[in-house]
C-alpha cells in the first residue's frame, strides 16, 4: 500500500499511474495501463496542439498587423497619385473646374440635384420630353441604316439633276448639332457634301458685309452644303456676349429674312434646323465632357459662359425665332434630350421635304411630330412661342 507522504507529495496523475502499476503487477488488468498510456499520450499531444495553436495564432496576428499597415500605407500611395493624376489633368483641361465654379454660382440648385440624382444615363431627365427613356441602340441602328440608304439616293439625285442644298444646324451648346452632321454625312460622297464650319472671323472679315463670308461657301449645282453654325451667331453668342453692337444685330434681323429669301429664290433648298436641348440635359452633357478626356476640345470658355446664361439665350432665341421664322426660310425645331432621335427624325424631315427618286415612303411616314416641328409647336418649358423681344425700329 502507499503511504499517505507519497499521496501528498505526488500528483493526481502520478499517483493514478502508481495504482495501475500496482493493478498490473498483481496481475489484475493490463488494461488500465493501456488506456493510461494512450490517454497521457493524447494529453502531451494536446498540450502540444495547443502549442502550436498559440504559436500559429500570435503569427497571424503578427501577420495581419503586417498586412494592414501594408493596406493603409497602399492606400495613402494611391490617394497620393490619384490627386497627382487630378491636379495633372485639371492643368490639362481647365475647363473642368471652370465649370464646377460656374455650376456651383449660376444654375439653380434643383436643376443640379436633377441631374445628379439621375437614374442611369438612359434616363430622360426632363419631364415635358415625350418619354422617358432613350431609344434603344439596336432599334437606332436599324433605322440610321436605313435612312443612311435614302441620303445616298437623295446625293444621287441631286447630283443628276444640279439641285442645290444647305442646311444650317443652329441651337445651344451640346445640343447635339455636331453629332447630327456626322450622321447625316457619314455615308454621302464627300465630293458632293460638304461641312462648313467657320472660326471667328478675321480683321479682314469684319470690314465685309456680315453675310460675305458665307456666300463663299455656297453649293454649286449637285452639292450639299452643312453649315455647323452660321450667320444666326449673330443673333445667337454675338448677342448675349456683346460681340457686336445693338445697331448690327438689328441690321441683322432686317437683313437675314431678305438674304434667305434671295437664296431660296435663287432655286437652293433651304433647311434651318434649330436643336433644343432641355437646361437638364445640357447641364448632364457638359458635367460629361468636363470628366471626359477625349471630350475636352468640345469645351470652351464661351461654352463654359453660357451655361449661367440660359435665360439670355433663352430671349435671344425667341427673338430670333420671330422674326426669321419665315414662309421662305422656315425654322425646324427637334428636340435633342434623346440624340439618336433628334437625328433619326431631322433626316426623316430632309428627305420627306425632297422629292427625290425612289424614295421609301413607308420608311418616311415614321417621322415623330413629337420630335420635330414648326416653331410654333415645339419648344421648352421655360421658353414661350415665337414672340418679338427686341423692337426692330423700321
Amino acid at each position: 500500500m502507499l503511504s499517505a507522504a507519497i499521496v501528498r507529495q505526488r500528483s493526481v496523475h502520478a499517483l493514478f499511474f502508481h495504482f495501475l502499476l500496482l493493478l498490473f503487477k498483481e496481475g489484475i488488468c493490463a488494461l488500465p495501463v493501456f488506456v493510461f498510456i494512450n490517454y497521457a499520450a493524447m494529453k502531451k499531444s494536446s498540450k502540444k496542439t495547443i502549442v502550436s495553436a498559440k504559436k500559429a495564432t500570435k503569427k497571424a496576428l503578427s501577420t495581419k498587423t503586417v498586412k494592414s499597415k501594408k493596406t493603409a500605407k497602399g492606400k495613402e500611395v494611391g490617394k497620393i497619385k490619384k490627386e497627382a493624376s487630378a491636379a495633372v489633368l485639371a492643368k490639362a483641361f481647365p475647363m473642368a473646374a471652370a465649370i464646377d465654379e460656374v455650376v456651383h454660382k449660376s444654375v439653380p440648385a434643383n436643376i443640379v440635384a436633377k441631374v445628379k440624382s439621375a437614374r442611369s444615363k438612359k434616363a430622360i431627365i426632363s419631364v415635358t420630353y415625350p418619354y422617358d427613356k432613350m431609344i434603344k441602340r439596336s432599334v437606332y441602328e436599324e433605322q440610321i441604316e436605313l435612312l443612311h440608304i435614302e441620303l445616298v439616293k437623295m446625293q444621287a439625285w441631286a447630283q443628276q439633276t444640279g439641285e442645290r442644298i444647305v442646311l444650317l444646324f443652329e441651337g445651344r451648346d451640346a445640343a447635339g448639332k455636331g453629332g447630327s452632321i456626322k450622321r447625316f454625312t457619314e455615308n454621302l460622297n464627300p465630293r458632293g457634301a460638304r461641312v462648313v464650319a467657320l472660326s471667328k472671323p478675321s480683321d479682314s472679315e469684319k470690314g465685309q458685309w456680315y453675310f460675305q463670308r458665307y456666300v463663299e461657301h455656297m453649293p454649286t449645282k449637285g452639292e450639299i452644303v452643312f453649315f455647323d453654325r452660321s450667320w444666326y451667331n449673330r443673333a445667337g453668342v454675338e448677342k448675349v456676349m456683346g460681340f457686336c453692337t445693338p445697331q448690327e444685330y438689328l441690321e441683322f434681323m432686317r437683313q437675314a429674312p431678305e438674304f434667305e429669301r434671295m437664296l431660296v429664290r435663287s432655286g437652293i433648298r433651304l433647311f434651318k434646323f434649330w436643336f433644343s436641348v432641355s437646361r437638364e440635359e445640357q447641364l448632364r452633357r457638359f458635367m460629361g465632357r468636363a470628366k471626359d478626356p477625349l471630350k475636352q476640345w468640345k469645351l470652351s470658355p464661351m461654352d463654359v459662359e453660357s451655361l449661367g446664361r440660359w435665360d439670355d439665350y433663352t430671349k435671344a432665341k425667341e427673338s430670333m425665332l420671330f422674326y426669321t421664322d419665315t414662309a421662305d426660310a422656315p425654322w425646324t425645331i427637334v428636340r435633342s434630350d434623346d440624340k439618336k432621335r433628334a437625328r433619326l427624325n431631322s433626316i426623316r424631315f430632309l428627305l420627306s421635304s425632297v422629292p427625290y427618286a425612289g424614295k421609301d415612303e413607308k420608311l418616311l411616314k415614321e417621322l415623330n411630330r413629337h420630335i420635330v416641328g414648326a416653331a410654333k409647336d415645339i419648344y421648352e418649358s421655360d421658353e414661350r412661342a415665337p414672340m418679338p423681344i427686341d423692337p426692330i425700329v423700321a
